[in-house]
């Protein structure tokens, strides 16, 4: 009993050691924190194939596709759409591969410019000091944490 409560409070350990911004490191342990934010917010993303769609109020639908499947990957896209002058636009336009056997989540591309201002605001304060690859998937992180914290939850169709 007391080797479960010690593993339990093990989970709330705060690391001591900080990776180095910009280091492959630093990048493996983004990976890992949005991978960790992506179950939280697609349970079952290893059982998806197809389209599916979070609704919650006060935020824009959130629409997920699946775009390719391997054994060890998980490709898809997710991002709001906007209709602008009869036109869908998906804003933002993220891609992300996930890593099954590795447990990592990586941007592979985030396009457009930004509708939504919190994405805004996260681009503009990260452009000068990351390369492409930290910026994507730091946005991403904090995307997630945001999509979490308005109910957002892609369960069904």
């Amino acid at each position: 009993m007391c080797y479960i409560r010690m593993m339990l409070q093990d989970g709330l350990l705060v690391p001591q050691a900080i990776a180095k911004p910009r280091s492959f490191v630093g990048l493996m342990a983004l990976y890992e924190s949005n991978y960790l934010r992506l179950q939280q917010l697609i349970p079952d993303l290893n059982r998806l194939d197809g389209y599916y769609r979070s609704r919650v109020a006060g935020d824009c639908d959130l629409h997920l596709e699946i775009l390719e499947r391997s054994r060890y990957t998980i490709t898809f896209s997710l991002s709001y759409f906007f209709v602008e002058e009869g036109l869908r636009i998906a804003d933002p336009d993220i891609r992300i591969r996930v890593y099954l056997d590795g447990k990592l989540a990586e941007a592979m591309r985030f396009g457009g410019d930004h509708r939504h201002a919190e994405l805004r605001r996260l681009r503009r304060a990260h452009r000068h000091e990351l390369d492409k690859r930290w910026q994507r998937n730091i946005v991403l992180n904090k995307w997630l944490d945001f999509l979490m914290d308005h109910g957002h939850l892609i369960l069904e169709r």
